[in-house]
């Protein structure tokens, strides 16, 4: 029998989410740093098309990756455990992938043209670092979620585990949205590109140093059975997809991340662009975010305890719906002034949405459907969320600057040719394509069955 989980792993393996941070990193500064607006101090980096391609291509390579490594966890076997050496031979490469987004070419090379399209040194190295940066990415993210339901034996210990890592990555998360653009302008002192790069690098550091402490300080060994998965893939994701709460729950996840993504990315846009503030009113309203998320954190856990997930999960989709309705309507119906505020309660839905929920109920999804057919593949099952969570950043990687360029009167070319700047109705537009996924989310969670 397994020991008791106790609570010093609990928080060891909490602090071992650190990797939020480059998630982080990617959602607000990627774009921002290849899109930049004209009072950001950068300029384009390439076209609005070949972003979104080269973004794509490199999601499309994510989300082949995740379940892979998630079959692949469950079938290893090592002396320090099935999930941690994945996640230790994976940090320092995912750290220095992030780096390199921040470091493309500055010369442009045009190796071939298709169409109208130029296809430049640029564009293939943001692919090829992004199609890195995410294989890197799935190998410690999958089978860092898949030791909930390996170290926990029951209900309770995965529930612990699960809300402790939802405060670390509520706090990384934070740390990251609301520092970077405090550490820019420290660092940067005006130079807005030394200061992107100073704020990536240090933040890396942090990822490496907090995934180590997962690595060096829980021990597999002592709480999982060390049990392997006997069944081949194609056997495995039958048994998976025939869940339809399973396929209810990923869907209902892939467009309410769709729709949080795009409400991340757009959030600089809409404190500069919309709001008329500087780098700081940026840090102001992350803060304001997760200063609320992290306030409702613990009433949002005794509510899903009381009324479970599902209904938990409902509300706070039907309220992010209302407040993304109020940002399109930011500075056209409702005063500018409101602005910090509407980013204050949208903490509030997203604390259990987007942190608490998520690892807490499919580690209970995936463990009932390991005890029903009688191997252990909660693996699989993190890394097909994994790749629904690409998925809907793959969406949003494509559509998004689609959206920031939609206002110019000749779209094509706005398309294919380096912006002077983004559009306030593309910014407006985030807003409403938001609450249209977050809409749709709500759909497929209302029917998931608990």
């Amino acid at each position: 029998m397994k020991r008791k989980i106790s609570l010093s792993t609990q928080l060891f393996y909490g602090v071992g989410v650190g990797y939020a941070i480059v998630d982080q990193i990617f959602a607000q500064w990627i774009l921002y740093f290849y899109l930049p607006t004209k009072t950001s101090g950068l300029k384009p980096v390439m076209a609005p098309l070949l972003l979104a391609l080269a973004l794509g291509i490199s999601r499309i390579v994510d989300m082949i990756t995740d379940p892979v490594v998630g079959f692949l966890s469950d079938k290893v076997s090592t002396k320090w455990g099935r999930r941690i050496p994945f996640i230790a031979v994976g940090l320092i490469p995912l750290a220095l992938s992030t780096i390199a987004f921040f470091y493309p070419p500055t010369e442009v090379e045009i190796f071939a043209k298709i169409g109208i399209i130029e296809i430049t040194n640029q564009f293939l190295y943001l692919a090829v670092v992004g199609s890195l940066f995410f294989t890197f990415y799935t190998i410690v993210g999958a089978p860092y979620n898949a030791l909930i339901p390996e170290l926990g034996k029951t209900q309770e210990e995965r529930l612990n585990l699960s809300t402790w890592q939802s405060v670390f990555r509520l706090l990384y998360t934070a740390v990251a949205m609301v520092g970077g653009g405090a550490l820019i302008s420290l660092i940067g002192n005006g130079e807005t590109l030394k200061g992107i790069r100073g704020m990536v690098i240090i933040f890396s550091i942090i990822v490496v140093i907090s995934g180590f402490t997962t690595v060096f300080c829980v021990s597999e060994k002592d709480y999982s059975t060390n049990e392997t998965s006997k069944i081949n893939f194609k056997s495995t994701m039958k048994i998976l997809f025939k869940n339809r709460d399973f396929l209810y729950y990923l869907l209902g996840l892939l467009f309410f991340f769709v729709g949080f993504n795009n409400l991340r990315a757009g959030m600089n846009y809409f404190v500069e662009n919309i709001m008329g503030k500087d780098k700081i009113g940026i840090t102001i309203a992350s803060g304001l975010l997760f200063g609320t998320s992290a306030i409702c954190f613990y009433p949002t856990k005794v509510l899903a305890k009381k009324y479970g997930y599902r209904k938990v999960m409902l509300s706070s989709l039907l309220m992010l719906i209302v407040l993304t309705l109020c940002l399109y309507m930011l500075g056209k119906v409702i005063p500018i002034k409101v602005g910090y505020v509407l980013f204050a309660l949208i903490g509030v839905p997203i604390s259990g949405a987007a942190f608490i929920f998520p690892p807490a109920m499919l580690s209970e999804i995936g463990n009932k459907i390991s005890e029903e057919n009688g191997n252990r593949i909660e693996g699989i099952c993190f890394g097909i969320q994994g790749f629904f969570l690409k998925m809907a950043f793959l969406i949003s990687a494509i559509v998004l600057p689609l959206i920031l360029v939609s206002g110019k009167g000749d779209i094509l070319q706005s398309l294919i040719s380096k912006p002077e700047n983004v559009e306030q109705s593309g910014i407006y537009l985030t807003a409403l394509f938001s609450s249209i996924s977050f809409s749709i989310s709500t759909l497929f969670y209302y029917l998931y069955r608990e």
